[in-house]
């Protein structure tokens, strides 16, 4: 088994981030003028599916600034208090980077649009009739958003980011360097063709492309090799359920549950979830966006509805 610190697989500076080129373009000229103004980078929303980069975006851009970066989740920001501490332990040109902030409690939001567009803390001091609200001045900070849902986000939220950054899935060969790249931080011995066989069958997603090496290792050293080569990599494949469109269990689960259980006709997410005992998050984040990606999933006004494609590659037409 291998063992290591996540920010051992993670780029240390812009120019050896991976993919996402119009994205690491447009960030590089941001952050050159606001060098060049001498002022924070503008509040910068990254939008795009789970495990593409946003967070190691978000890290480097402090790095690249110099800047330090708190980093938190909008779904264990529950309480305004649980904010304004956060916003009132800032710095002069710190980063606060928030994944997940489509999760974020509303009231909780309330709080950042006076501190993004003014860089002031409204605070409430004691109770009752006797309550009163203070304005406290903030240093100026930048705000970094992740979301995998950019339509939940109110208008007011959206629009207080002066930058909007949208990530997609990766091709194969970026992954293949990608997965090269974690191979040699982990002293993994790795053929390129076994690099790119990971590649085809990680979803577009560099998380799970490390994922799969890390686990496809493990059956290397179990069977007594040292490197990984494409026979290899293609029995530990085979061994974790993950075929050539890089489908799992769960996705040929769910695409069974549609395609047999209700016979292909148009069904609901919620009768989806409860049919394959899955939250609805899950579904929509994590397996409907692939499946749809690659042509096995059509979302109808009616419902969702397996595609012939699906259909050949299950073997049921």
């Amino acid at each position: 088994m291998i063992e290591e610190n996540i920010n051992q697989l993670r780029p240390t500076s812009l120019k050896d981030y991976i993919g996402q080129e119009e994205v690491k373009k447009q960030i590089q000229v941001f952050i050159e003028a606001c060098r060049k103004r001498n002022q924070p980078l503008d509040h910068t929303l990254l939008s795009g599916p789970p495990g593409v980069g946003k967070t190691t975006l978000a890290s480097l851009i402090a790095t690249e600034l110099g800047s330090n970066i708190t980093i938190t989740t909008g779904s264990i920001l529950n309480k305004k208090s649980d904010i304004a501490g956060i916003l009132s332990s800032l710095n002069e040109g710190d980063i606060l980077f928030i994944d997940e902030i489509h999760r974020m409690n509303k009231a909780v939001e309330e709080i950042l649009y006076p501190a993004m567009e003014d860089f002031k803390l409204d605070i409430l001091v004691g109770k009752g009739k006797s309550a009163r609200s203070i304005r406290i001045s903030l240093p100026r900070f930048t705000l970094i958003g992740a979301t995998t849902k950019t339509g939940m986000l109110s208008s007011p939220l959206l629009s207080r980011f002066g930058i909007v950054l949208h990530f997609d899935f990766y091709d194969e060969k970026s992954l293949s360097k990608i997965v090269k790249n974690t191979a040699k931080r982990l002293n993994i011995g790795i053929t390129e063709e076994a690099c790119l066989e990971i590649a085809k069958r990680s979803r577009g997603t560099p998380r799970i492309a490390n994922n799969i090496l890390k686990r496809v290792y493990d059956y290397t050293v179990v069977h007594g090799k040292t490197e990984i080569d494409l026979d290899l990599a293609l029995q530990a494949l085979n061994f974790l359920g993950i075929d050539e469109f890089g489908l799992n269990q769960k996705d040929i689960f769910y695409l069974k549950t549609i395609i047999e259980k209700f016979e292909n006709k148009p069904v609901g997410i919620k009768t989806i979830s409860s049919a394959i005992n899955e939250e609805i998050d899950i579904i929509e984040e994590i397996i409907e966006p692939y499946l749809i990606r690659i042509g096995f999933l059509k979302k109808t006004p009616r419902g969702r509805v397996a595609t012939e494609k699906a259909l050949k590659h299950l073997a049921i037409i």
